[in-house]
């Protein structure tokens, strides 16, 4: 069988994204045959003993899962967590398919988050290039100018000293305490918005993402989820560019 490189053959395997493979096989946690590999490196999935951490994984692509979450506040995205956190997988109770989120929303923020055993997909959505817009319902303490407002849409310098891009920032509604406004951003900086809204003197009192690309959270409960339509898959596909006719490999 034709070699491959070894971060799709993680990926098609369900173990985690592309992105995230190529972070493990820099830290050295992926061998083949029991050695070692590196970036770049190929391998066929057939014939060769290829661990993760140790974990040995399957040279078969897993049947492909995309599920809608609306996490609650209160729990974190990452998979494990070693301070004894509430994790956002685990109310995923009836998927049997190893799947992980896709991007991430912080502890304190909640609403729609993705999860996948694509990886390849997951990296297509993720990957900075690609601007896959993301909506969020975000509610300000206090009052917001039109100064604020102008910053937040041109673009501002975070605390690490990169500026963001332009985005869309629609008032939805507003009172003496509180200001709600609509966020469409495309890029997916951590902790973004939160750090946006610091930089021009606003304290975000509640952070909700709403849709991703097309893909709106809708009517879903906080805990609940469900598996992504085809209609769904096909408008995030033709966000990043791509069809199903890219199966032809």
């Amino acid at each position: 069988m034709e070699k491959v490189r070894i971060q799709k053959i993680i990926a098609d395997s369900g173990r985690c994204s592309r992105r995230k493979a190529e972070e493990l096989i820099a830290a050295g946690l992926v061998t083949v045959n029991g050695r070692p590999c590196s970036l770049g490196d190929k391998a066929d999935p057939m014939n060769d003993l290829i661990r993760v951490e140790g974990e040995e994984i399957a040279a078969e692509r897993a049947e492909k899962r995309y599920i809608m979450l609306n996490k609650p506040r209160g729990y974190v995205t990452s998979m494990a967590d070693e301070m004894g956190r509430k994790i956002a997988s685990d109310l995923l109770t009836d998927v049997h398919e190893r799947v992980y989120p896709v991007g991430r929303l912080d502890r304190n923020s909640e609403g729609l988050l993705i999860f996948t055993n694509d990886g390849e997909f997951a990296n297509d959505i993720m990957h900075p290039s690609r601007h896959v817009s993301k909506t969020y319902r975000v509610t300000i303490d206090g009052m917001v100018n039109e100064g604020q407002l102008s910053q937040l849409m041109s673009g501002v310098e975070l605390d690490d000293g990169v500026k963001t891009l332009p985005c869309t920032v629609e008032v939805l509604s507003e009172a003496p305490d509180r200001t709600v406004l609509r966020f469409v951003i495309k890029e997916g900086r951590n902790r973004q918005i939160r750090r946006m809204c610091s930089a021009v003197g606003l304290e975000v009192g509640r952070l909700r993402r709403t849709a991703v690309g097309g893909v709106k959270l809708g009517m879903l409960k906080p805990g609940e989820y469900r598996d992504l339509t085809k209609e769904e898959l096909r408008s995030l596909r033709a966000a990043v560019g791509k069809t199903q006719n890219k199966r032809r490999k």
